[in-house]
């Protein structure tokens, strides 16, 4: 690089006094091929320090825009939304780098110490409520979604329900235990109105039956204490993989198997 620098020096000296290089010699005294010299002598400036090397991303680079300026939309959840268009797309690092100048929202999170349970003791459940979504044609989709995380291993279950009725909540806990082949000790969540009789702070006499047939013990978490299930809370967060999907559906039946789709890449990830 030295000799480079310096043999452009020469060659710029040469110039400015209308005297014509020899290339063979400038080659010898530098180190390097006369046509290099030629080169050099013909206006080569070397390579460039940064190189604006086209990306597989460029062709979906507004479409990423628009994604991430979604109301709650995340990089990670765009990224997956079009690794499942287009599965060369790159790594996530890479797509990371290519998209975080689109966005400018920043997280405030704060840390909790980690709880660990032991395999088959607990099961953390919440509710994802009143999410809207709007089809390919414009008609705006309302549901909610049942959540569901195992303490020990972090399976993740989401069970897509138009509503919130103690019925739902126990038909979402049948589907969950369905899912994950079998009954944990014990059920925690947070004081859902369908299923905790607000007044005496403790759960209603159906939601007991039921989990007495069912064969676990129901748990709340302590109030405005959300970390307490923090497991499933964090579950919770991966729910705007789905905001990229806005516009990408037609009827309920799609928008319920992009759930599941969604659901089945969350198991897949490392959890840490």
């Amino acid at each position: 690089m030295k000799n480079l620098n310096k043999l452009k020096q020469e060659l710029m000296i040469l110039k400015t006094q209308n005297i014509k290089p020899n290339y063979s010699e400038l080659a010898r005294l530098h180190n390097c091929d006369r046509r290099t010299v030629k080169k050099y002598d013909n206006g080569y400036e070397g390579k460039p320090k940064n190189r604006n090397k086209e990306s597989k991303l460029d062709k979906y680079k507004e479409n990423i825009k628009t994604k991430l300026e979604l109301p709650g939309s995340t990089i990670k959840g765009t990224y997956e939304y079009f690794k499942g268009i287009d599965n060369n797309i790159g790594n996530y690092s890479n797509f990371y780098k290519y998209s975080k100048e689109f966005k400018t929202n920043k997280n405030n999170n704060k840390f909790h110490p980690r709880y660990e349970t032991e395999y088959g003791k607990q099961l953390q459940s919440d509710w994802k409520e009143d999410i809207k979504m709007f089809s390919k044609s414009g008609k705006i989709f309302e549901f909610n979604i049942f959540s569901s995380t195992l303490g020990a291993s972090r399976l993740h279950v989401y069970i897509y329900s138009k509503y919130k009725t103690r019925l739902d909540v126990e038909r979402c806990l049948v589907k969950t235990s369905q899912y994950i082949g079998g009954v944990p000790e014990e059920t925690l969540t947070d004081n859902m109105s369908s299923i905790v009789d607000i007044k005496k702070k403790e759960f209603n006499k159906d939601f007991i039956m039921f989990s007495k047939d069912m064969g676990f013990i129901p748990k709340k978490c302590k109030p405005r204490h959300a970390y307490t299930k923090g497991k499933d809370e964090s579950c919770n967060r991966f729910l705007s993989w789905l905001i990229p999907y806005n516009g990408e559906f037609e009827i309920e039946e799609e928008l319920i198997n992009i759930i599941k789709e969604i659901n089945l890449k969350v198991n897949r990830q490392t959890n840490k």
